[in-house]
């Protein structure tokens, strides 16, 4: 059963971050510098994401060279999910030809900060690091060629130009996040 996101406050600045990433390379929030950054819960075995991969590579490339940056992070339980652990997020990564960065949030810490429930979920902060857009990539998760909203390409184009972005907040549909079990 899909589990959809919860509305939260936009407006609010991009939680600090700390996270390795599937280049073996530690990244942080600090370090991105782009005018738009995209960040999104994602993982390896949810359907809805693996709908969207290709669609985010896309994404990505439509805004090649124009200061946007896209990071995804994979939060979920890989004892639970090994399909979800690090080696399995390298050979997707690898495989699929990833244009934005794959993190791990191995401590779940990180989505907690964000607040995310599902994969995928997107959150779309300014240059200052506020959060302008929080929830899907587009409207139609089944069938990319029945997409009629693009919600985070035309939040994105929107930042570009200067305008108030169409989009503030839809709800993200997916595979709810998979939590550690607390012992």
């Amino acid at each position: 059963m899909p589990t959809e996101s919860k509305s939260i406050h936009l407006g609010t600045p991009c939680p600090d971050f700390e996270l390795l990433g599937v280049d073996s390379k530690t990244h942080r929030l600090a370090s991105y510098r782009e005018e738009v950054l995209i960040i999104g819960f994602t993982c390896n075995h949810c359907p809805y994401v693996q709908a969207y991969e290709d669609r985010m590579n896309e994404l990505v490339k439509t805004f090649e060279g124009r200061s946007v940056q896209m990071i995804c992070i994979n939060s979920n339980d890989d004892q639970a999910y090994p399909e979800d652990s690090f080696a399995k997020m390298k050979e997707r990564a690898s495989v699929k030809n990833f244009a934005f960065d794959y993190l791990r949030d191995d401590t779940q810490t990180v989505a907690k900060k964000f607040n995310a429930v599902c994969t995928p979920e997107f959150y779309v902060y300014d240059k200052n690091r506020i959060l302008i857009y929080h929830g899907r990539l587009d409207d139609n998760t089944k069938d990319a060629t029945a997409v009629k909203h693009h919600y985070l390409k035309e939040v994105i184009e929107d930042l570009l130009a200067k305008k108030e972005p169409r989009w503030q907040q839809t709800h993200a549909i997916g595979c709810s996040i998979k939590w550690k079990v607390s012992a």
